[in-house]
Parts: C-alpha cells; structure tokens; sequence
C-alpha cells in the first residue's frame, strides 16, 4: 500500500507538467488515489457551494489516451521512463510551428496544441485495463449501422449519412466532456437551484436543476439527455443523467486513443453519473461512469482533473455557417458513384 504522503504527492503528479520528480520506488502504479475531499469552498449567495467560473480542459490534451495501451496492463500511472518518451513525444509536437517557420511556409502547426505531458496512461480508470468495455450483440449490430464520414469506406447520398458532429449539432455525451484537439473551454454558471456547463464545442449548455425537480417522461429525449444534480459534502455536484436521443457517438474520434470512427452506439437506455469534487480553489476532480447495458456489457469510468483559467476566452464558434463540408461529400460521393457505373457499363 502506499502512504497517504506519497497518495497526494502522486495525485499533484498526474496532471502537473514536466517538473514533476521521479516516482519513488514503492509506488503502486494501478492505485488511484482517491479525490481530496476536505476542502470548503466559497458559498454563493443563496448558500450553495459556488463553483462559478472558467475550468478549460486544455492542460488535459498531452496525448494521454482515452483508453489504455494494453502493454501498460491496470497500471495507472506511468513508469519515469515512459513519462519521459511521453515529454519527448509532447516536445516533437510543439516543434511542428518552428519547423514550418524554418521551412518558409505555414501550415497548420497552430491549428491545435499540445498541452504539457502528465503521467496517466488513460483517461478510463474502469475497467481495471483502462479500456471499453466488449460490445454486447445488440451494441456490435448499432455499432456497425451508424453513419460517419469517419467510418472508412462509407458512401454518402443524404444529411443522415453523417453523425450529429459531422452536422455540427451536437458531440454528444460523455465526448463532450473529454479534452480534444481544440474547443476545450468549459465555463460553470450558477442561479438559485440550477448549476448551466457552457462548453466550448458546438457552444451546448447543459442545464443542470439542482432544486429536487422530479425527472420527466422518459419518452421525452435530448441530444445531451436530461440532467438533476444535487449537493454533497458541500464541495461536491452529484449529476445523474438519463433521456438521452439516441444517434451521437459516445465517443469521439478526437479524443486521443478513441475508437478509429464515431461509432460508439448510445442507447435510451444510457445513464450518465458525474461527480465534480472540488478540492481547492482552483481545481476540480471530475469523475464519471457511462452505463449502458444496451450497448456494452459493463460500465466504464473516467477521471479528469480540472484547473481554474478565468481568464480563458470562449469565442464565437461557427460551424455550421459556411459548413460546405457536407454537400461536398454528397456531391463527389455521387459523383465517383456515376463513373464507376459507367465504367462498368
């Protein structure tokens, strides 16, 4: 076991960037500490725990996986040796502008940045291998029937070719949540009983009803479900998430070690809990477990650790304005279609 010392010790380690020190040698590397919970935060107004504020997710995207490579077993954490292959990886990236710049020519070496290295193998906690659980046969056959321009191989003819992120409606959920390439802004807004998550991405708002508001019909969905939160600890936002519309990936191609296409079924049956702990002024442990026995054969869970930037800027995201994307592939899918049939004729 290891000491409580070496727990919070480990616990700054995982989401610090490359000052972290060397493990010491008696660190169990498949424990996650638990998140601290003895911190009071500030009280709004109406006497719940404030949480207002910026909490981008962009320090998250160093490359560490959504899901685990399997060489790493139920490890955790990693090794010295690979944190600094990691760090390496992480500096190789951050060189693309400069080489560019040497180069004389610009590309895309801003489009997205990488974000410092940390030490977790995967986002996924459970299952103890860091990764998706098997499909159940009813979750492979939705699997299989989904539309992406991501799927290899998918022809296009109409709009319902594509996914909701392709069509940008949505991301869906619990990829809305996880860090991506771009677009990590998180920003929390509260009023008297209800707590409203901007996200960056596709500019969604989550309302979350933390007033005892009893649950609506079931028959009734949302592309991000229908949410109740309640109060814990008095440092802690219990969401529990249910109603959701069928049709958006679970996960998302750009998520670092996602599945290769959007095409992670979500049934009505899905259920999502999200724990946010707050365990100092400006940071946030964000837990969550996806249940859905429609489409897998077991829940899974995931761990990240919000920082505080009130200083992030969340600007105009403009997607489906201008978005020619779509008629684009529908029109030279149709197009390659015609010619492969005249050249059979």
């Amino acid at each position: 076991m290891i000491a409580r010392g070496t727990i919070a010790a480990l616990a700054l380690a995982c989401c610090s960037a490359s000052s972290i020190p060397a493990l010491a040698q008696d660190v169990d590397l498949t424990v996650l500490p638990p998140a601290q919970n003895g911190y009071k935060p500030a009280m709004t107004e109406w006497g719940e725990p404030d949480f207002r504020g910026g909490w981008p997710i962009d320090h998250l995207n160093g490359r560490t996986p959504l899901q685990r490579d399997p060489a790493h077993g139920n490890r955790i954490f990693l090794t010295d040796e690979e944190f600094a292959e990691r760090e390496e990886m992480v500096a190789e990236l951050e060189k693309r502008y400069e080489n560019e710049d040497t180069q004389g020519k610009m590309g895309i070496g801003h489009w997205a940045e990488v974000a410092a290295a940390n030490r977790r193998t995967s986002w996924i906690v459970s299952p103890a291998n860091g990764r998706l659980p098997e499909y159940t046969p009813e979750g492979k056959r939705r699997s299989a029937a989904m539309q992406s321009s991501w799927r290899q191989g998918q022809l296009f003819d109409w709009v319902t070719d594509f996914d909701s992120w392709d069509r940008c409606i949505t991301r869906g959920l619990p990829a809305s949540m996880m860090p991506f390439m771009y677009n990590n802004g998180m920003r929390i807004f509260q009023s008297p009983g209800l707590v409203a998550l901007q996200m960056e991405m596709v500019h969604e708002t989550r309302l979350i009803p933390t007033d005892g508001s009893p649950p609506i019909p079931r028959q009734i969905q949302h592309w991000l479900g229908e949410s109740r939160g309640r109060w814990e600890n008095g440092n802690t936002l219990v969401v529990e998430t249910t109603n959701f519309m069928p049709g958006p990936s679970a996960t998302n191609i750009g998520t670092t070690g996602s599945p290769p296409a959007n095409d992670t079924p979500v049934s009505a049956e899905a259920k999502l809990v999200e724990t946010f702990t707050m365990t100092g002024p400006n940071s946030i442990v964000y837990d969550f477990t996806w249940t859905d026995p429609v489409v897998f054969t077991a829940p899974w869970s995931a761990r990240l650790d919000w920082q505080r930037d009130d200083d992030f800027q969340i600007f105009e995201y403009a997607c489906h304005e201008g978005n020619v994307q779509i008629r684009n592939y529908i029109t030279a899918s149709r197009a390659e279609r015609a010619q492969e049939r005249e050249g059979s004729q």
